[in-house]
């Protein structure tokens, strides 16, 4: 399958790397950022200069391609996904912006491929995990989806180090957050609903952030009594992060808190991906609890060393891709996470990554 993936970056060049490395996908990767262009080429992978923002260069890039894999900020969602469905190729994203999702959804209605959005580690693979947790009870009560990308060795007041997009980062913290709340669908406030908890005798906080459920409210709807999704981080780093966005007001100004970010808090390839859900319903006749949990760490791939947050993001969508080659998934219209299985994502080539 010939495969466009947009997006030098982290996670593109990461995405592009395992896909590269079978014998099943010609991959090319579009950037118009000339430096990240010229890093991906020394990394041994077929590079194309694209201007997404222009659209005759995107879909002379797109055209003839199997599939066209988004790797750029969520903004161009919906100029990428129009071009991959009039070029005839299925699209892939790692969205985690909720009207951009939309945007989508509706481009599948008259799609004649595949539209999968939200292929990342949430929304993506938590979907996958919840929704496979969910099916298992008669009666489902509470769904609790918590995940977090976190540096190993935590030296500043944040307790965090960046360690994939600042804009996605930014966009979680401010946007409203879907739930299930006692039976009723709503929107909750990001930075609330915080609360502690302890994994391997590590303490963690979480609170709500934006996007990470993706589709799971509305399948789930009328089905859960309680359903949310929260990101984990360090004891101590909501307050400051409240205080930037709320009492700062950066919040109203997102690019000066990029900047500050960028600027202040240093990259880190040494970090962790922490995976926790639980559900609790009831399963023949009993109230039972089952929990998923795992941790993924950095590691070297291909003779270089990645972060936990790229590879489990990458092999999200590198998954899903694959999937949807082999025919284990809709090839056409809107394609929900949730409808992957479980057992079939992690006995992928690419879903075994998130086995540690």
């Amino acid at each position: 399958m010939k495969v466009l993936v947009l997006g030098a970056g982290k996670i593109g060049s990461m995405i592009a790397t395992l896909l590269s490395g079978t014998d099943d996908f010609q991959v090319t990767v579009g950037d118009r950022d000339e430096a990240l262009l010229a890093r991906a080429e020394r990394m041994g992978l077929r590079v194309r200069r694209v201007d997404v923002e222009d659209e005759e260069s995107l879909r002379a890039a797109a055209m003839g391609q199997g599939a066209v894999l988004s790797a750029c900020p969520y903004t161009l969602t919906p100029k990428i996904a129009a071009v991959a469905v009039a070029c005839g190729a299925h699209y892939l994203d790692l969205t985690e912006d909720v009207a951009a999702t939309r945007a989508v959804k509706e481009l599948a209605e008259k799609a004649g491929t595949a539209l999968i959005p939200q292929c990342g580690l949430a929304p993506g693979f938590i979907s996958v995990v919840g929704y496979d947790l969910a099916r298992r009870f008669d009666t489902l009560h509470n769904l609790h989806l918590r995940v977090g990308a976190l540096p190993q060795y935590p030296t500043n007041a944040l307790k965090y180090n960046l360690t994939w997009s600042t804009d996605g980062l930014i966009n979680e913290y401010c946007n409203p957050c879907e739930a299930i709340v006692d039976g009723v669908r709503r929107e909750v406030m990001p930075l609330e609903g915080d609360e502690a908890f302890a994994l391997d005798g590590i303490g963690y906080e979480a609170f709500n952030t934006s996007g990470g459920l993706g589709s799971l409210c509305e399948t789930l709807d009328g089905k859960v009594r309680n359903l949310d999704y929260k990101t984990v981080r360090y004891p101590g780093h909501r307050e400051i992060v409240r205080l930037l966005i709320r009492d700062l007001k950066l919040g109203e100004r997102r690019h000066l808190l990029k900047d500050v970010l960028e600027t202040a808090v240093p990259l880190t390839l040494q970090d962790v991906v922490l995976v926790l859900a639980t559900a609790t319903g009831v399963q023949d006749g009993e109230l039972r609890q089952e929990t998923f949990a795992t941790k993924i760490y950095s590691r070297e791939i291909a003779g270089r060393t990645w972060s936990a947050i790229q590879i489990t993001t990458a092999a999200g969508i590198c998954a899903v891709l694959d999937l949807l080659r082999e025919g284990s998934i809709p090839q056409a219209g809107f394609v929900r996470q949730e409808q992957v299985t479980l057992s079939a994502f992690l006995a992928n080539r690419f879903g075994g990554h998130y086995k540690g």
